[in-house]
């Protein structure tokens, strides 16, 4: 069988990250085109996979006067970039792989599914996390009944304090205009996972949170505009230098120091410092969304969830409370715990156990086993390899607008008004 052949639509941290697949596996997989505005992005994904000058563009809409050029598109551009190419590989007839979110709107994301809908193309959405093998263990149990009916879930999505300042106070997801709101640029994933385990409709749900700490009225006395030239950044836990230049050292040239420079040496990490977004003071910048929220959601049948997304932590997997009328499950993303109400006993599964070392193991192996599946289906022509389609997007992607809806406005929005 030939290898299933994708255009990468943005050569940046993700579109990167789903390309690596065909570098593993070229057997399955090929990346013939690539549409990238930036050269030195762009240059790297050629030389990486060998694509044909007469390939690589520099804007998507270049790739969609062509003839059809894959069988897939991998679409990774930034947020508010998501519909346009949606839309129009749609409706050249490309198999689509789309990052999350869909859209920064319900609007947005109804053009997307009516659009894959109407052209009969295969699609997804890069909701990882529904990938995973600690996931899908611990989704399979809920199904299985081994708690009895689920009846409550806890979820906590602890965003590390500088993960918090990489990207949602210097970097693309930092301001609700240039993106969206932080419930749909970072949690629709959890919000998604929520909706996945509890395989019931939601009902209705509520919301809190706000931007509390990375504003000018927080910052300690003596902070400069750039942490370079900053009199007090020996003492400020969200220093730029520290951040990116110990990650350097550790051998972290990837993500997150990669995002700053194409070129991750010491000199030219300090340059972007000095010059570009990410060597702002975290309380100087342009940033608007929240740093900590908490999601309530009803379901059918009566059965609750809430989700915490907090700034202020160490960076770690999210963490998940599963309560049911026979047992318990805790999971950090790893390990599940399986506390049984009859026996009294509690046993530990180890979801990495068996696990492979793939270089495609980000997000838990969430990574590997969406472009696994992705690729299965389009080379088999079949949507059931797909967890993340249009129909089960939509439905969390509105239950995030109904939430952030319900924060702005103080009150309970109900899935009638979606």
């Amino acid at each position: 069988m030939k290898p299933v052949t994708l255009v990468v639509v943005g050569a940046g941290s993700r579109g990167t990250t789903y390309a690596r697949f065909a570098s593993a596996f070229p057997e399955r997989a090929k990346v013939v085109a690539v549409a990238e505005p930036r050269e030195a992005y762009r240059r790297a994904m050629v030389d990486k996979h060998h694509i044909p000058p007469e390939k690589a563009f520099a804007d998507w809409r270049d790739v969609a006067a062509q003839a059809k050029l894959a069988d897939a598109a991998v679409i990774a551009t930034q947020d508010h970039m998501h519909v346009e190419p949606a839309a129009a590989f749609a409706d050249l007839g490309y198999a689509i792989l789309l990052e999350k979110p869909m859209a920064p709107g319900p609007e947005g994301c109804r053009r997307v599914v009516d659009a894959v809908k109407r052209n009969n193309v295969l699609f997804g959405v890069c909701h990882v996390l529904r990938y995973t093998r600690y996931t899908q263990q611990m989704k399979a149990m809920l199904d299985s009944g081994v708690i009895g009916d689920v009846v409550g879930l806890q979820r906590l999505e602890p965003v590390g304090f500088w993960h918090m300042a990489h990207s949602f106070v210097r970097g693309n997801w930092r301001n609700e205009a240039e993106s969206g709101p932080m419930l749909l640029t970072k949690s629709c994933h959890d919000l998604d996972w929520i909706h996945y385990m509890m395989g019931v409709p939601w009902t209705a749900v509520s919301s809190f949170g706000s931007l509390k700490h990375f504003r000018a009225e927080e910052a300690p006395e003596g902070a400069g505009e750039r942490c370079v030239a900053c009199a007090v950044a020996a003492t400020c836990p969200y220093s730029a230098e520290r951040i990116y230049l110990e990650a350097l050292r550790r051998g972290h040239t990837g993500w997150p120091v990669g995002v700053l420079t194409p070129e991750p040496t010491q000199e030219a990490v300090l340059a972007a410092l000095r010059d570009g977004p990410y060597g702002r003071c975290v309380y100087r910048a342009d940033n608007d969304v929240v740093d900590h929220q908490i999601v309530s959601v009803e379901f059918d049948g009566g059965r609750t969830a809430t989700f915490t997304m907090m700034a202020f932590t160490k960076m770690r997997h999210r963490e998940t409370h599963v309560f049911g009328t026979r047992g318990e499950l805790v999971g950090d993303g790893r390990f599940i715990r399986h506390y049984d109400f009859l026996t009294d006993k509690t046993r530990e599964i180890d979801t990495e156990a068996d696990a492979d070392g793939s270089i495609l193991s980000g997000h838990g192996g969430g990574d590997f086993g969406l472009m696994d599946r992705f690729v299965r289906a389009v080379a088999e022509q079949d949507p059931q390899w797909i967890l993340s389609g249009p129909d089960e997007t939509l439905a969390s992607h509105l239950l995030v607008f109904a939430a952030e809806d319900a924060r702005r406005d103080g009150g309970v929005v109900t899935s009638r008004g979606e």
